[in-house]
Formats: structure tokens, sequence, C-alpha cells
């Protein structure tokens, strides 16, 4: 039976925010599991302490999980990063349609980032307030101001709780012209945006190579198993919650709940070693490929989402593993 992992759990809190979509399709496991795709790690700059934390704003479209924040929506309208004049105010419905298009250098800048992920950190206010943004510009460009602080006291975006932070976001996660404007800006240049939410003003923090998870299917998985050595060799998480381990396991799998990732997340690197090949499992293969992709962003490089889950390997490999 696999052990349940409750390392210093008297100190710790559980993550409170849930997802409408994840939670709709998926349930109370849903909801315990969308906290991953908001992970910001291996930040290449001095984060400000409320934002070192999991972002409560990444907001993705086409059916990703988020966690609630209204800002990447379609419709958006782009803008540069200079300030505005009257005229072009009234010309910036045209402007988006071109940048809606993907088409200009945008788009140039936003191809040659393929294969790459962007650190996005951003403050909205409300579409009336348009001279309070120019204003905040003014004061980070011309006055050194910080976009963390400013975002705290005056975003009207849930990220405000992490300094703005929206973390790290490829090409495809998001609503299009949002992408456009925050792949089509240089690193720590400011843009601003209109969307039907208001304006916001954005920056790009960082930029990495995109991390690609490695899938392994249940067959392949079994015949790895087959080898004496793996089990001493290889790591292997199941996700799962506690009742579901009891109705069914694999042997050699060491439990590590959702439920109570924020009291083993913080020490994830000294129970296991980021170096070793890490096998992850859960009920279908959803909520392990998110604690794999947040493994990722903790320095674990040789993972493998077991596709199909503890379901594909009773149906495929083992009938005498129970399905529920």
């Amino acid at each position: 039976m696999a052990r349940i992992c409750m390392h210093r759990m008297q100190s710790q809190n559980p993550v409170a925010s849930v997802i409408p979509f994840t939670s709709r399709v998926f349930g109370e496991t849903g909801r315990v599991a969308s906290r991953f795709l908001s992970s910001t790690a291996q930040v290449p700059y001095p984060v400000p302490a409320s934002s070192k934390s999991v972002s409560r704003c990444s907001s993705y479209s086409r059916g990703a999980v988020t966690l609630g924040c209204r800002c990447l929506s379609r419709g958006a309208q782009i803008s540069n990063s200079l300030p505005l004049s009257r005229t072009q105010i009234a010309r910036i419905s045209f402007i988006s349609q071109a940048s809606s298009g993907r088409v200009g250098a945008e788009q140039n800048v936003a191809k040659s980032r393929e294969g790459r992920e962007i650190l996005v950190q951003h403050l909205l206010v409300k579409e009336d307030q348009l001279p309070v943004l120019l204003e905040l510009q003014r004061s980070i460009t011309q006055e050194g101001l910080d976009l963390s602080d400013l975002a705290t006291e005056y975003s009207i975006c849930p990220s405000k709780d992490e300094g703005g932070m929206l973390g790290w976001i490829g090409l495809g996660q998001t609503d299009p012209a949002f992408e456009a404007a925050a792949f089509g800006a240089p690193v720590n240049k400011l843009v601003r945006v209109k969307t039907k939410h208001g304006w916001h003003l954005l920056q790009v923090l960082g930029e990495r190579q995109a991390m690609k998870l490695e899938q392994i299917q249940v067959e392949e998985f079994h015949e790895r198993m087959q080898d004496p050595s793996f089990l001493e060799e290889a790591q292997l998480i199941d996700v799962r919650e506690p009742d579901e381990i009891t109705t069914a396991s694999i042997k050699g799998f060491d439990a590590y709940p959702l439920s109570r990732f924020g009291h083993w997340a913080p020490n994830i690197a000294d129970d296991l070693d980021p170096e070793k090949e890490t096998y992850v499992l859960c009920h279908h293969g959803m909520r392990s490929m998110q604690a794999a992709q947040w493994l990722q962003t903790q320095g674990f490089t040789r993972l493998y989402n077991i596709v199909g889950g503890i379901h594909a390997y009773s149906k495929k490999i083992d009938p005498s593993v129970p399905t529920y």
C-alpha cells in the first residue's frame, strides 16, 4: 500500500481558490488540481514577497483551467507603450482589428517566440480610468515606482494579491488578442491593452524555453516496471486522494494527495530527487499532468505523466486493480 505523505501538515493551510471550469468538469478533485497551473517558479528577477506564491490570475482560454481572472478575454484592443493622444484613443478600435488579425510586428515577435514561454505581470483599471492608467505608467517610467506595488494598490484584477503576476504563459494558452500584446512586447517594456474589462498595463518580465512534459502509455510503463532495478531508480508519485488509493493502488507508488498540496509542496525537492526519473499517476491522467507541470517548475527534468492513469492500467494491464 502506498504511504501517505503528510509532511509538516500542522503549519500549512490548503490553497483556497477554485475555478468554475475545472470544478464543473472534475468536481472536487478538479478544484484541487487547478492550483498547479498558476504556479510561478524559476523567476529570473527579484519578485516581491507577495508574488512568490501561486498566482490567482492566470486566465487561460480554450478550455484550459483558470483561477477566475477576468482579464484575458476576447475583443482586446491593443496600444503601444507610448502616451496616447485623443486621436490615438479614437483610433484604437481600428488598431485592434489589425492586432487581432495577427499582422504586423507583433506577429513577427510572437512567431520568434514559438516554443518559448513568457512571464507576465499586469494591472487592470476600469475602462473610464485611462487617465489613471497613464499616470500609473508615468510613475513607473519616470519616478521608478514598482508595477507590483501599484498593482496591489490600484488593480481591480484578483491578481492584485500577487502583485499582478499572471505567471508563465505560452502561445495558444491565452486569448489571441492578449497573447498578441504580450508576445509582441519586448522584455521589461510596458504595454497597454484594452479589453471589455478595462485597461491593462502589462510587462513581460522574462522568457524561457517551454518545458516539454513526457507522456507515457501504461503499456510502456508496465514494461519498464519489469526491470528489477526500476523501483529503486525511479520515483513513483500518486496524486489521488487517500480514499481513492484505498480503493485501488499500484505497488511502489508514494501518495502525494493534491488536497494536501500545501503541506508537501514546500519540501518536495527534499523529499524527492529532481534529477531522478519521476512518474506521476492519478485516476485518468489529468491531475497527474497538472502535478507534473508544477514539478517541472520546481526543477524536475525527467518527468513522465502516465496517460489514462490507474483506470487505463486496470483496463489494459492488470484487471485485478479495481476500477471506480
